[in-house]
């Protein structure tokens, strides 16, 4: 049942070296069911791949009839970190609750949702992004948010730092930030 776990992406171009590296699981419970491809694990899970690691109160793993891996993970908050393939730069998330389609390619963030890279950051109360296109869209639910305090709940919140020409090193690129043509807001969503 552990191989359902052995291609869980992350919110950037991963670390590709990665997904050929042994998936390591610890939790205080496991309960498998081999008739129903579903594994669930309890109490301070613990999942690390290479440079991947993702934690979670409770993580629920199901392998879908054509072989595909859909993972959900929830946690108060459910974490990850991962290198980025190419580069000495990580990302991190936290999120009520994550989930992974492998089929789509896509991580979902729920609920109190934050992705960062150096110090570009994006909040929402959803976020989406394709790891194979690097489409990211930012959702959020408009509740409580007013023009006098645009950064509380219920508001998408973006920041990008300036590219620093300064601290780039020689024959090594700046880090770029994220895509700003790739990033949607749908304020009346809620997910």
């Amino acid at each position: 049942m552990l191989l359902l776990l052995a291609t869980l992406p992350i919110l950037s171009r991963a670390e590709q070296a990665d997904r050929s590296k042994p998936v390591n699981i610890e939790a205080d419970r496991m309960v498998a069911d081999d008739n129903k491809k579903t594994t669930d694990f309890d109490g301070r899970v613990i999942l690390t791949q290479g440079t991947l690691r993702i934690t979670a109160d409770h993580m629920t793993v199901h392998q879908d009839s054509d072989g595909f891996k859909l993972a959900s993970a929830y946690g108060n908050p459910a974490t990850f970190r991962q290198k980025r393939d190419g580069v000495d730069e990580w990302v991190d998330g936290v999120a009520q609750r994550m989930e992974y389609n492998e089929r789509l390619d896509r991580v979902e963030l729920f609920d109190k949702a934050m992705v960062h890279r150096d110090k570009d950051q994006i909040r929402g109360d959803y976020l989406s992004y394709n790891t194979r296109t690097e489409f990211l869209q930012a959702h959020s639910n408009n509740s409580g948010a007013t023009p006098q305090a645009p950064k509380e709940p219920g508001r998408v919140h973006v920041t990008l730092q300036p590219a620093n020409k300064d601290n780039a090193k020689p024959g090594k690129p700046a880090p770029a930030p994220y895509p700003s043509q790739t990033l949607q807001s749908t304020p009346d969503l809620t997910p």
